[in-house]
């Protein structure tokens, strides 16, 4: 295992940005963490700024950190002390409601943003400029980049998952498999294999996602099961795709293991926040798990034992988000 991955327990020095983990919160905070000693290490305060944060996004250079804000997106370097953004995306061209979900094409030079206008828009990182403007006709609540870097997965408040082609700049597939209920989160394979998405019911749909050019659907359903009996804030496949994280209202994280025949086995339930998680995030070599509540806390957790190594501890309100970063960039 890498020595600058966060399964090997080297005392780094602080500059040493090889593990870049990353938390927002209500209290209009973004805090830096050291992973392993649990000291905070950088916080972005925004003074005389308003906005909670609601989503995160670390660049796959680790240079650059999304933070979606009320209705904008600033973009901060990582390795400055500065609090001032390089950027924001903001204004004119801008989302007009909460911005849901950041996320960076693999190459760095764009960044997708779904809000809850409606709209999902792709961002030129070099210009700062709007690239592209896709008209979702619901509430968006989250939108994942294919892993094949040209499309997008997207679902939304009216029940629908999009697929959206990138070239085409057109919905090229449109699935709806529990009626008008909202659709919370979508999560990718990392070889874009299998699509989960979890909705407000605590319930989780299953798709195999077939190439375009086989006989076969492009997304062709495969299983379905409840998750939580509560709302589902969100879910997540491993970067190894042999587990899925699903984060709920009822305080609990469960850890699903994922066959090849697409069977879905309950694991582990992590148990420790007191309120709900929102949000969550896999260590590369996926052995590390971190998390986001409304008890003001992330925690790290242990995959093997399913086990709390690490809790943060800063924020003053609900954290929300979280971001994190220890593999090669």
């Amino acid at each position: 295992m890498p020595a600058q991955t966060l399964g090997h327990k080297t005392t780094a020095p602080r500059h040493d940005m090889s593990v870049v983990l990353v938390t927002g919160s209500y209290d209009h905070e973004i805090r830096f963490w050291e992973a392993w000693s649990g000291i905070c290490s950088r916080t972005i305060t925004r003074s005389g700024e308003s906005g909670q944060i609601n989503r995160l996004a670390i660049s796959p250079d680790k240079r650059l950190l999304a933070a979606a804000i009320h209705k904008k997106v600033n973009i901060y370097d990582i390795a400055s002390a500065s609090s001032t953004p390089l950027v924001s995306f903001d204004g004119q061209n801008g989302h007009k409601n909460n911005v849901t979900s950041v996320s960076f094409h693999s190459e760095g030079k764009w960044l997708v943003t779904g809000s809850e206008d409606g709209t999902i828009k792709i961002w030129d990182l070099r210009s700062g400029q709007l690239h592209r403007n896709y008209d979702n006709g619901a509430p968006v609540n989250d939108v994942v980049v294919h892993p094949n870097q040209g499309e997008l997965i997207s679902c939304d408040q009216a029940g629908s998952i999009k697929q959206w082609d990138l070239s085409e700049n057109i919905c090229t597939h449109e699935l709806t498999p529990a009626g008008e209920i909202p659709i919370r989160s979508v999560t990718l394979a990392s070889d874009g294999s299998c699509l989960v998405a979890g909705n407000n019911k605590g319930k989780c749909y299953v798709w195999r996602v077939n190439e375009e050019s086989s006989q076969f659907p492009r997304f062709q359903p495969v299983t379905k099961f409840q998750a939580h009996n509560k709302y589902l804030t969100r879910c997540l496949l491993s970067p190894d795709t042999k587990y899925l994280a699903t984060c709920s209202a009822d305080t609990t994280v469960k850890i699903w293991s994922v066959s090849h025949s697409y069977e879905f086995k309950l694991e582990k339930i992590l148990q420790g926040h007191q309120r709900w998680v929102w949000d969550c995030a896999f260590s590369a070599d996926s052995a590390y798990l971190v998390t986001a509540s409304s008890d003001h806390t992330a925690r790290l957790w242990e995959m093997a034992s399913g086990e709390t190594v690490r809790q943060y501890n800063g924020h003053h309100k609900a954290a929300v988000c979280c971001a994190l970063h220890d593999g090669a960039s």
